[in-house]
C-alpha cells in the first residue's frame, strides 16, 4: 500500500506508535564496546543462577510458615499449583529470550511488542519487586543464622534480632542487613567471579537438599500428613500465592542475557531445567517437612531445621541450617544481579538517568545500581517484617507474568517468522493458562497488596512524564521500530575463547 493510501489512526500522537506516541515500540541499540558487560556465562553457570535463583527461603522458610498457618501438609499442593503457573509463565518468557538477548527481561521483551510505556510500567514493578525479593529472603535467613549461633552457645543482643514488632525489643535485623550489603560487594566484583561463587554455593545447596530428602523419608510419620488439607483445598491455593514467591526465579536470570555465550539458545534452555530441578526438589522436600512434624507444630523461621531437630537429629538440623543461609545467599545473588541488571536496561534506554547504569571500567558491571538496591534492601530488610515485603513481591511479579504471557501471544500471531531459539509450546493455550493462573493467585492477595503496588506504579508514571518520556527520545529516537529488527540482533556476539578477561 503506498503511503497515500496509509489509513490514517484516529488516536493523538501521544497515544500512538510514532515518535512523540507512549506506545511506540523500542530496541536497545548496541552499546559501544567499553559501555557494556561481557559475555561469560555458558549454560551450567546460568542453570546454576537460576536454581541459586527458585531455591531458598521458600523451601527454608516460607514451605513451614505456609504448611503451619494455611495449608498444613497440603502444602505440597500450594507449591504444585503455583508451579504450573510458573510455567505457563517461563515457556513465555523462555521464548522471548531466544528471540531479544539484551538485558532487561520483561522490560525489554514489552518495551518491543507492546510499547515503551508498557515497557516502563513493568520495568518499573519490578526494579521495586527484585529489591524486595532480596529482603525478603535475607529475612529468612536471619532465623537459620540464629539457629545455628544459639547451637554454639552465641547470641546476638535482643536488639539485632529482628525487624520492629517481630519479637519483644527487636529494633533491627542486622543479620539481614550484613547479607544484602555483602552480596552486593560480591556481584561488584565482576561477573566471572561472583558466577563462579554462586555456582559452588548452589552445588553446596543441592548436595544439602538431597542429603534433607533422603535422610528426611527415613523418619517421616505418615500420621502427621494427616488430615492432608486441614484448611480445605481454599487453604492450599491461598497457600500457593504466597509460596508463588519461591518458584519464579528464572525471570530474574533473564536479566542476565547480554552476560550469557549463545543467548537465544542457551538462555532458554537454563529456565527449563533450573525450574524442573527445583520443583522437583520443592515437592520431596514439603512431604518430608510434614512428615517429620505436626504442621501444627512447625517453626516458621527455621522450619527444617527445627523439624529434624523434634525427631532428635540435632547434628543433622545444624547442618540444615548451613544449607539454609547458603541457600539464601544464592537467591540474593540472583536478584540483586537482576535488578542491577534491569536498572542498567533502564538506564541504557533513557527510562532513567545514565549514571546509575554505568559499568565499571575495569570490572564491567554496574556497580553504582549493584550498591544502590544493596543499600535499599538491606533497609527494608533490617526493619519490615517478612510476610509484608513478600507479598509485595508476589503482586508485582504476577503482573508481570500477565503481561509477557500477553505479549508472546500477540507475537506469535502477528510475526510468527521471527527467529525463535526457543517456542513456547501450546499455543495460544499455554500463555492464557499463563495469563489466567496469574490473575487467579493475585485474587488471593490482601488489599493493601494492591494499593502499596498502586502507589508504586503511580510514583513510575510522574518519574516516566516528568523525565523518561523526554531522555528516552534523545536516547532512542525515531519511529516505532520493526519488529523484524529482532532477527538482526546477535545470536551470541563473542565465542567464549574470545571474552575479554575481568
Amino acid at each position: 500500500m503506498s503511503p497515500a493510501h496509509t489509513p490514517k489512526s484516529s488516536l493523538p500522537p501521544l497515544l500512538g506508535r510514532g515518535p512523540q506516541g507512549v506506545f511506540r515500540r523500542t530496541l536497545p541499540s548496541e552499546q559501544p564496546t567499553g559501555e557494556r558487560m561481557v559475555r561469560t556465562l555458558g549454560l551450567t553457570q546460568l542453570t546454576m543462577i537460576g536454581i541459586g535463583a527458585i531455591i531458598g527461603a521458600g523451601i527454608f522458610s516460607l514451605a513451614a510458615a505456609v504448611a503451619r498457618d494455611v495449608a498444613g501438609p497440603a502444602v505440597l499442593i500450594s507449591f504444585l499449583v503455583a508451579g504450573a503457573a510458573s510455567l505457563c509463565a517461563a515457556f513465555a518468557y523462555a521464548e522471548f529470550a531466544g528471540m531479544v538477548p539484551k538485558a532487561g527481561s520483561s522490560y525489554t521483551y514489552c518495551a518491543a511488542v507492546l510499547g515503551e510505556l508498557v515497557g516502563w510500567i513493568v520495568g518499573w514493578d519490578l526494579l521495586l519487586e527484585y529489591t524486595a525479593i532480596v529482603a525478603v529472603v535475607a529475612i529468612g535467613m536471619s532465623g537459620y543464622l540464629g539457629f545455628l549461633l544459639n547451637s554454639v552457645g552465641l547470641d546476638l543482643p535482643t536488639w539485632a534480632l529482628g525487624a520492629p514488632g517481630t519479637g519483644a525489643g527487636h529494633k533491627v535485623d542486622l543479620l539481614a542487613i550484613v547479607i544484602c550489603l555483602g552480596v552486593a560487594w560480591l556481584l561488584t566484583r565482576g561477573t566471572r567471579t561472583s558466577a563462579r561463587v554462586e555456582t559452588v554455593l548452589t552445588i553446596i545447596k543441592i548436595a544439602i537438599v538431597l542429603l534433607v530428602i533422603v535422610v528426611g523419608f527415613t523418619k517421616v510419620n505418615t500420621d502427621n500428613l494427616s488430615p492432608f488439607a486441614p484448611f480445605g483445598l481454599s487453604g492450599a491455593f491461598t497457600g500457593a500465592a504466597t509460596v508463588f514467591f519461591a518458584v519464579f526465579g528464572y525471570d530474574a536470570l533473564s536479566t542476565a542475557a547480554e552476560e550469557s555465550v549463545e543467548a537465544r539458545k542457551k538462555l532458554p534452555k537454563a529456565m527449563m531445567i533450573s525450574l524442573a530441578v527445583s520443583m522437583g526438589l520443592y515437592v520431596l522436600v514439603c512431604v518430608v517437612l510434614t512428615g517429620l512434624q505436626n504442621y501444627k507444630e512447625l517453626n516458621p523461621s527455621s522450619g527444617i531445621s527445627s523439624a529434624f531437630a523434634s525427631v532428635g537429629l540435632n547434628g543433622f538440623a545444624n547442618l540444615i541450617a548451613v544449607g539454609a543461609v547458603i541457600g539464601i545467599v544464592t537467591v540474593t545473588f540472583s536478584f540483586m544481579m537482576g535488578a542491577s541488571r534491569l536498572w542498567y536496561a533502564l538506564s541504557r534506554d533513557g527510562l532513567m538517568p545514565a549514571w546509575f547504569g554505568a559499568i565499571h571500567p575495569k570490572r564491567r558491571v554496574p556497580h553504582r545500581a549493584t550498591w544502590v538496591i544493596g543499600v535499599v534492601s538491606a533497609v527494608l530488610a533490617g526493619v519490615l517484617p517478612i510476610n509484608a515485603v513478600a507479598e509485595l513481591t508476589n503482586i508485582g511479579v504476577l503482573l508481570a507474568f500477565v503481561v509477557v504471557s500477553a505479549a508472546v501471544l500477540v507475537l506469535r500471531y502477528r510475526k510468527p517468522d521471527l527467529k525463535r531459539g526457543f517456542r513456547c509450546p501450546g499455543m495460544p493455550v499455554v500463555p492464557i493458562l499463563g495469563i489466567l493462573f496469574s490473575v487467579w493467585l493475585m485474587s488471593f492477595l490482601k488489599w493493601e497488596t494492591w494499593f502499596r503496588l498502586g502507589i508504586w506504579l503511580a510514583v513510575g508514571l510522574v518519574i516516566y512524564a516528568a523525565y523518561g518520556y523526554r531522555r528516552t527520545r534523545q536516547v532512542m529516537p525515531g519511529d516505532s521500530v520493526d519488529l523484524d529488527a529482532l532477527n538482526e540482533m546477535p545470536d551470541s556476539d563473542e565465542p567464549e575463547g574470545r571474552l575479554a578477561p575481568l
